[in-house]
């Protein structure tokens, strides 16, 4: 499903204008990322968690000639999927 895809899922679901279903995914996906930069995770109650996970630096290997990297520390996104969510895709 694409973002698009799910724009017009909601607009259809909610009776509501595509444009005001964009609006709507727009700011949702915003209030997250703003969340998650703070380092403040997001809990939908039965559906999930967004929330930032560290990873350690880390050697690693060029594909291309095999030689040795080394590959920073990073903060990357996760999602962890509510019991609701995990029932129902069961």
């Amino acid at each position: 499903m694409t973002k698009g895809d799910l724009v017009g899922a909601i607009s259809k679901e909610a009776g509501i204008t595509k444009v005001a279903a964009e609006k709507a995914v727009t700011a949702f996906t915003g209030a997250v990322t703003k969340s998650l930069k703070k380092g403040d995770a997001v809990s939908l109650v039965g559906f999930g968690t967004f929330s930032i996970s560290r990873r350690k630096a880390r050697k690693g290997r060029n594909p291309q000639n095999g030689k040795e990297i080394n590959i920073p520390a990073a903060k990357v996104p996760k999602f962890k999927a509510g019991k609701l969510l995990k029932s129902a895709v069961r």
